[in-house]
Protein backbone atom coordinates (compact mmCIF):
# COMPACT_ATOMS: atom_id res chain seq x y z
CA UNK A 1 0.00 0.00 0.00
CA UNK A 2 3.23 2.55 1.15
CA UNK A 3 4.22 1.33 -2.86
CA UNK A 4 0.97 2.60 -4.40
CA UNK A 5 0.83 5.51 -2.33
CA UNK A 6 4.58 6.29 -2.92
CA UNK A 7 4.09 6.86 -6.60
CA UNK A 8 0.44 9.12 -6.52
CA UNK A 9 2.17 12.73 -6.52
CA UNK A 10 3.58 11.31 -9.78
CA UNK A 11 0.19 10.08 -11.43
CA UNK A 12 -1.31 13.67 -10.24
CA UNK A 13 0.91 15.63 -12.02
CA UNK A 14 0.97 13.04 -15.20
CA UNK A 15 -2.67 13.54 -14.89
CA UNK A 16 -2.68 17.31 -14.69
CA UNK A 17 0.02 17.48 -17.72
CA UNK A 18 -2.17 15.46 -20.01
CA UNK A 19 -5.77 16.98 -18.79
CA UNK A 20 -3.10 20.29 -19.99
CA UNK A 21 -1.98 18.78 -23.61
CA UNK A 22 -6.12 17.67 -23.96
CA UNK A 23 -6.91 21.23 -23.42
CA UNK A 24 -4.59 22.88 -24.93
CA UNK A 25 -5.27 20.30 -28.37
CA UNK A 26 -9.10 21.53 -28.13
CA UNK A 27 -8.00 25.15 -27.94
CA UNK A 28 -5.73 24.53 -31.22
CA UNK A 29 -8.31 22.79 -32.88
CA UNK A 30 -11.18 25.60 -32.08
CA UNK A 31 -8.38 28.04 -33.47
CA UNK A 32 -7.82 26.48 -36.78
CA UNK A 33 -11.26 25.94 -37.51
CA UNK A 34 -12.62 29.57 -36.79
CA UNK A 35 -10.01 30.83 -39.27
CA UNK A 36 -11.63 29.49 -42.00
CA UNK A 37 -15.32 30.66 -40.94
CA UNK A 38 -16.23 34.44 -41.85
CA UNK A 39 -16.02 37.06 -41.47
CA UNK A 40 -12.29 37.75 -42.17
CA UNK A 41 -10.51 40.34 -40.76
CA UNK A 42 -7.43 40.78 -43.37
CA UNK A 43 -6.15 43.76 -41.74
CA UNK A 44 -5.30 41.84 -38.33
CA UNK A 45 -3.77 39.20 -40.49
CA UNK A 46 -1.83 41.96 -42.03
CA UNK A 47 -1.21 43.69 -38.48
CA UNK A 48 0.15 40.78 -37.19
CA UNK A 49 2.74 39.40 -40.03
CA UNK A 50 4.19 43.09 -40.10
CA UNK A 51 4.68 43.01 -36.04
CA UNK A 52 5.88 39.17 -36.32
CA UNK A 53 7.80 39.93 -39.32
CA UNK A 54 8.76 43.20 -40.13
CA UNK A 55 9.06 44.21 -36.46
CA UNK A 56 11.67 41.26 -36.21
CA UNK A 57 14.12 42.13 -38.56
CA UNK A 58 16.62 43.71 -36.26
CA UNK A 59 16.94 41.12 -33.89
CA UNK A 60 17.13 38.31 -36.69
CA UNK A 61 19.43 40.25 -38.77
CA UNK A 62 21.83 40.77 -35.94
CA UNK A 63 21.57 37.36 -34.77
CA UNK A 64 22.08 35.48 -37.86
CA UNK A 65 25.20 37.24 -39.00
CA UNK A 66 27.03 36.97 -35.30
CA UNK A 67 26.13 33.69 -35.40
CA UNK A 68 27.28 32.52 -38.91
CA UNK A 69 30.17 34.76 -37.96
CA UNK A 70 30.75 32.79 -35.07
CA UNK A 71 30.50 29.12 -36.53
CA UNK A 72 32.82 29.80 -39.35
CA UNK A 73 35.05 31.11 -36.88
CA UNK A 74 34.58 27.66 -35.01
CA UNK A 75 34.51 25.06 -37.99
CA UNK A 76 37.32 27.07 -39.31
CA UNK A 77 39.97 26.74 -36.47
CA UNK A 78 38.95 22.82 -36.20
CA UNK A 79 39.33 22.32 -39.79
CA UNK A 80 42.60 24.36 -40.19
CA UNK A 81 43.73 21.07 -38.31
CA UNK A 82 43.25 18.62 -41.07
CA UNK A 83 43.85 21.24 -43.61
CA UNK A 84 40.18 21.60 -44.42
CA UNK A 85 39.69 25.60 -44.30
CA UNK A 86 37.42 25.42 -47.66
CA UNK A 87 34.99 23.43 -46.64
CA UNK A 88 33.87 25.97 -43.97
CA UNK A 89 31.27 27.40 -46.32
CA UNK A 90 29.44 24.41 -47.03
CA UNK A 91 29.49 23.49 -43.34
CA UNK A 92 28.40 26.73 -41.95
CA UNK A 93 25.68 26.69 -45.18
CA UNK A 94 24.31 23.44 -44.44
CA UNK A 95 24.12 23.74 -40.14
CA UNK A 96 22.09 27.18 -40.97
CA UNK A 97 19.89 25.90 -43.19
CA UNK A 98 18.52 22.54 -41.55
CA UNK A 99 19.05 23.42 -37.96
CA UNK A 100 20.76 26.50 -36.99
CA UNK A 101 18.61 29.76 -38.70
CA UNK A 102 14.97 27.67 -38.21
CA UNK A 103 15.47 26.72 -34.42
CA UNK A 104 17.40 30.47 -33.78
CA UNK A 105 14.48 32.53 -35.89
CA UNK A 106 11.99 30.76 -33.66
CA UNK A 107 13.54 31.26 -30.62
CA UNK A 108 14.20 34.81 -30.81
CA UNK A 109 10.33 35.07 -32.63
CA UNK A 110 8.92 33.74 -29.00
CA UNK A 111 11.49 35.74 -26.85
CA UNK A 112 10.49 38.80 -29.00
CA UNK A 113 6.54 38.30 -30.52
CA UNK A 114 5.67 35.12 -28.21
CA UNK A 115 6.10 36.87 -25.12
CA UNK A 116 3.68 39.97 -26.16
CA UNK A 117 1.16 37.74 -27.32
CA UNK A 118 0.97 35.88 -23.98
CA UNK A 119 1.71 39.26 -22.31
CA UNK A 120 -1.42 41.23 -24.69
CA UNK A 121 -3.94 38.34 -24.71
CA UNK A 122 -3.44 37.59 -20.93
CA UNK A 123 -4.05 41.73 -20.15
CA UNK A 124 -7.12 41.31 -22.04
CA UNK A 125 -8.52 38.55 -20.31
CA UNK A 126 -7.77 40.06 -16.47
CA UNK A 127 -8.96 43.42 -17.81
CA UNK A 128 -12.47 41.54 -19.04
CA UNK A 129 -11.70 42.75 -22.53
CA UNK A 130 -11.98 38.71 -24.01
CA UNK A 131 -15.55 38.78 -22.09
CA UNK A 132 -16.48 42.21 -24.32
CA UNK A 133 -15.83 40.65 -27.07
CA UNK A 134 -18.26 37.84 -26.61
CA UNK A 135 -20.90 40.34 -25.25
CA UNK A 136 -20.29 41.70 -29.02
CA UNK A 137 -21.10 38.13 -30.46
CA UNK A 138 -16.82 37.93 -31.64
CA UNK A 139 -15.27 34.93 -30.97
CA UNK A 140 -11.93 35.81 -29.50
CA UNK A 141 -10.20 32.64 -31.02
CA UNK A 142 -10.65 34.05 -34.09
CA UNK A 143 -9.95 37.91 -33.62
CA UNK A 144 -7.02 37.30 -31.68
CA UNK A 145 -5.62 33.96 -32.02
CA UNK A 146 -6.02 33.41 -35.78
CA UNK A 147 -4.49 36.34 -37.00
CA UNK A 148 -1.49 35.55 -35.06
CA UNK A 149 -1.25 32.11 -35.81
CA UNK A 150 -1.33 32.44 -39.45
CA UNK A 151 1.02 35.26 -38.88
CA UNK A 152 3.95 32.86 -37.52
CA UNK A 153 3.48 30.37 -39.79
CA UNK A 154 3.82 32.83 -43.00
CA UNK A 155 6.68 35.14 -41.46
CA UNK A 156 9.12 32.89 -39.07
CA UNK A 157 9.77 30.54 -42.38
CA UNK A 158 10.85 34.27 -44.64
CA UNK A 159 12.78 35.71 -41.14
CA UNK A 160 14.31 31.61 -40.91
CA UNK A 161 15.67 32.46 -44.86
CA UNK A 162 17.48 36.31 -43.84
CA UNK A 163 18.93 34.34 -41.12
CA UNK A 164 20.41 32.03 -43.68
CA UNK A 165 21.43 34.39 -46.02
CA UNK A 166 22.59 36.95 -43.36
CA UNK A 167 24.29 33.93 -41.52
CA UNK A 168 26.25 33.12 -44.83
CA UNK A 169 27.08 36.23 -45.18
CA UNK A 170 28.79 36.39 -41.53
CA UNK A 171 30.74 33.11 -42.38
CA UNK A 172 31.88 34.79 -46.07
CA UNK A 173 33.30 37.58 -44.28
CA UNK A 174 35.20 35.73 -41.18
CA UNK A 175 36.31 33.23 -43.74
CA UNK A 176 38.01 35.27 -46.58
CA UNK A 177 39.30 38.15 -43.99
CA UNK A 178 40.54 36.41 -40.46
CA UNK A 179 40.84 32.66 -42.15
CA UNK A 180 42.44 33.48 -45.35
CA UNK A 181 39.86 30.96 -47.15
CA UNK A 182 39.87 32.04 -51.00
CA UNK A 183 36.59 33.24 -51.78
CA UNK A 184 36.43 31.40 -54.70
CA UNK A 185 36.74 27.97 -53.23
CA UNK A 186 34.15 28.70 -50.22
CA UNK A 187 31.41 29.94 -52.54
CA UNK A 188 31.98 26.83 -54.76
CA UNK A 189 31.50 24.35 -52.04
CA UNK A 190 28.49 26.34 -50.53
CA UNK A 191 26.97 26.17 -54.01
CA UNK A 192 27.21 22.42 -54.55
CA UNK A 193 26.85 21.01 -51.27
CA UNK A 194 23.76 23.22 -50.05
CA UNK A 195 20.71 21.69 -51.75
CA UNK A 196 17.39 23.23 -52.27
CA UNK A 197 15.72 20.08 -49.98
CA UNK A 198 18.24 21.16 -47.31
CA UNK A 199 16.65 24.64 -47.41
CA UNK A 200 13.11 23.34 -47.98
CA UNK A 201 13.55 21.46 -45.02
CA UNK A 202 14.82 24.03 -42.84
CA UNK A 203 11.31 26.31 -43.64
CA UNK A 204 9.18 23.34 -43.23
CA UNK A 205 10.14 23.29 -39.49
CA UNK A 206 10.06 27.02 -39.28
CA UNK A 207 6.33 26.56 -40.62
CA UNK A 208 5.77 23.90 -37.33
CA UNK A 209 8.13 25.93 -35.23
CA UNK A 210 5.57 29.38 -35.93
CA UNK A 211 2.41 27.24 -35.39
CA UNK A 212 3.32 25.77 -31.84
CA UNK A 213 5.24 29.13 -30.49
CA UNK A 214 1.66 31.52 -31.85
CA UNK A 215 -0.77 28.63 -30.23
CA UNK A 216 1.30 27.97 -26.99
CA UNK A 217 1.76 31.94 -26.41
CA UNK A 218 -1.81 32.33 -27.03
CA UNK A 219 -2.99 29.78 -25.18
CA UNK A 220 -1.37 30.60 -22.13
CA UNK A 221 -2.63 33.99 -22.51
CA UNK A 222 -6.10 32.88 -22.76
CA UNK A 223 -5.66 30.63 -19.03
CA UNK A 224 -4.49 33.86 -17.64
CA UNK A 225 -5.80 34.98 -14.03
CA UNK A 226 -4.70 36.46 -10.76
CA UNK A 227 -4.03 40.32 -11.70
CA UNK A 228 -0.97 41.62 -13.11
CA UNK A 229 1.19 38.49 -11.44
CA UNK A 230 -0.48 36.16 -13.05
CA UNK A 231 0.31 38.16 -16.62
CA UNK A 232 3.63 37.57 -15.76
CA UNK A 233 3.48 34.05 -14.96
CA UNK A 234 1.63 33.53 -18.26
CA UNK A 235 4.22 35.35 -20.40
CA UNK A 236 6.81 33.39 -18.49
CA UNK A 237 5.62 30.11 -18.95
CA UNK A 238 4.69 30.73 -22.85
CA UNK A 239 8.41 31.86 -23.58
CA UNK A 240 9.52 28.33 -21.42
CA UNK A 241 6.86 26.30 -22.95
CA UNK A 242 7.43 27.47 -26.63
CA UNK A 243 11.42 27.28 -26.36
CA UNK A 244 10.85 23.56 -24.72
CA UNK A 245 8.47 22.09 -27.68
CA UNK A 246 10.37 23.96 -30.46
CA UNK A 247 14.12 22.14 -29.13
CA UNK A 248 11.60 18.85 -29.06
CA UNK A 249 9.74 18.98 -32.08
CA UNK A 250 13.23 19.84 -34.26
CA UNK A 251 14.46 16.52 -33.12
CA UNK A 252 10.98 14.60 -34.15
CA UNK A 253 10.99 16.98 -37.46
CA UNK A 254 14.94 16.23 -38.71
CA UNK A 255 14.44 11.78 -37.87
CA UNK A 256 10.96 12.76 -40.54
CA UNK A 257 12.91 15.13 -42.86
CA UNK A 258 15.92 13.13 -42.94
CA UNK A 259 13.83 10.21 -43.97
CA UNK A 260 11.37 11.25 -45.94
CA UNK A 261 14.46 12.76 -48.44
CA UNK A 262 16.55 9.66 -47.88
CA UNK A 263 13.55 7.17 -49.64
CA UNK A 264 12.73 10.07 -51.61
CA UNK A 265 16.39 10.40 -53.68
CA UNK A 266 16.33 5.98 -53.01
Amino acid sequence: MTAILKFIPFWNVLLAALMGLGDWCRFAWASITWTFRPPYRYHNFFYQMQFIGVQSLPIILLTGLFTGMVFALQTGKTFALFKMQNLVGSTVGLALAREIAPVFTALMVTARAGSAMAAEIGTMRVTEQVDALYTMAVDPLQYLVSPRVIGCIFMVPLLTMIFNYVGCVGAYLVGTTLLDIPSGPFLRHLYWYVDPEDIFGGMLKAAVFGFFLAMISCYKGFKTEGGAEGVGRSTTGAVVASSVTILVADYFLTTWILEFFTTHHH
